[in-house]
């Protein structure tokens, strides 16, 4: 009854924000659930029995007393050191060569605590995952080949302290179980993973996955500066992005992952959605773009735009979208076809999310499936 009512909440969802705001949006957050297989149950006794040995005779010499003493001192410590390691957890399964089975279950786990733990943004810690994934991928720099998802840097306070990462220690705690858990996945791979379950969780297209990455110390830390600036406009944009090695087109493509989430004025100091579904992935994004009237909103934080009842706002980033003539052909491109922006988004997510990352040669991509496709 309960993955029923998750399918048909989160598709009512997405069939009607387009016209409406429903006061429940902050709980859509539902998977897509499918038919599929059972689990199993694994069950285990034991039971023991003992038998009193046979006293000596009174004419036995003292060597068989000792050795009798012996052979109990043994047999003493035989059950004490068996019983003692019968209790102990198992030590962490080493891995070394996972294999996409291996990766699927830490791909099951990151989305079970997903649905178990909804007590974050309208229902949901999907987008603050793929904010971490993004983030972590975002800092790549072609020129130098620094930077990038491969390292994990953001581990460490120079770069976890950046203005732009604010607010990520929620994403990179709320994995910590899951490393805990998998030790042997880097938290390189593991980021990427979370923001991989994220999209595909929150009813967004498959995105293909491999592993590969590694972790890398403090040394290795980028700059502040490498990640867009919300505040800034379309030269800003293509500055950034360019020197990741993005074009126009894919520069509009990896805005539309702004269908998901929000703004927090404790970390960016902008406020609020940026779609009326901001746990389910669609095209609504750029269809807001083109057909909502937007307008300064009047408050003492910083500059960003509202609609007519300042229900969902958009930033000066996202207005450069529309501003910018190059651009505004691919939003309105989007916004009129969401299997081609969930193609493109596809393609240029990854694209980011292996940006700087030396994979060993013929590592393959897989497709991990959501929870919903194995049950």
């Amino acid at each position: 009854m309960a993955t029923t009512t998750r399918q048909l909440a989160r598709t009512a969802t997405r069939l009607t924000t387009r016209r409406t705001f429903a006061t429940s949006a902050p709980r859509t957050a539902f998977r897509q659930r499918y038919s599929g297989q059972q689990g199993h149950r694994f069950y285990s006794s034991s039971s023991s029995s003992s038998s009193e040995p046979p006293k000596p005779s009174s004419s036995s010499s003292p060597l068989v007393y000792i050795t009798l003493a012996a052979a109990a001192a043994a047999g003493g410590a035989f059950y004490y050191y068996s019983s003692s390691s019968s209790t102990q957890p198992a030590a962490p399964k080493v891995l070394t060569n996972p294999t996409k089975e291996d990766y699927q279950k830490v791909y099951n786990e990151i989305a079970r605590r997903l649905d178990e733990n909804e007590d974050y943004d309208d229902g949901s810690y999907g987008p603050v995952l793929l904010r971490l994934a993004w983030h972590a991928s975002g800092t790549y720099d072609a020129l130098t080949g620094t930077g990038g998802s491969n390292g994990a840097t953001m581990r460490f306070a120079p770069e976890a302290d950046h203005g732009a990462n604010a607010g990520l220690k929620h994403a990179r705690d709320f994995l910590e179980p899951v490393k805990e858990k998998f030790p042997w996945i880097t938290y390189s791979d593991l980021w990427i993973l979370g923001g991989v379950c994220a999209i595909q969780e929150m009813l967004g297209p498959k995105i293909p996955y491999r592993p590969g990455r590694s972790d890398r110390d403090v040394a290795a830390c980028t700059p502040d500066g490498r990640l867009p600036d919300a505040a800034q406009g379309q030269d800003h944009l293509r500055a950034i992005f360019y020197r990741m090695g993005f074009n126009d087109q894919e520069i509009v493509a990896l805005a539309g992952a702004h269908a998901l989430g929000r703004c927090h004025t404790d970390r960016s100091g902008f406020d609020g959605p940026w779609t009326f579904s901001p746990t389910v992935m669609t095209n609504d994004y750029y269809q807001f773009l083109t057909d909502r009237k937007w307008h300064w909103k009047k408050w003492d934080g910083p500059k960003q735009y509202v609609n007519e009842d300042e229900s969902i706002m958009m930033l000066p980033a996202d207005m450069a979208l529309v501003a910018d003539k190059k651009f505004k052909s691919w939003v309105v491109k989007y916004a009129k076809d969401n299997d081609l922006f969930f193609n493109d988004f596809r393609n240029v997510i990854v694209k980011l999310f292996e940006l700087g990352v030396p994979f060993a040669e013929g590592k393959e991509k897989w497709e991990l499936k959501t929870l919903g496709e194995q049950e």
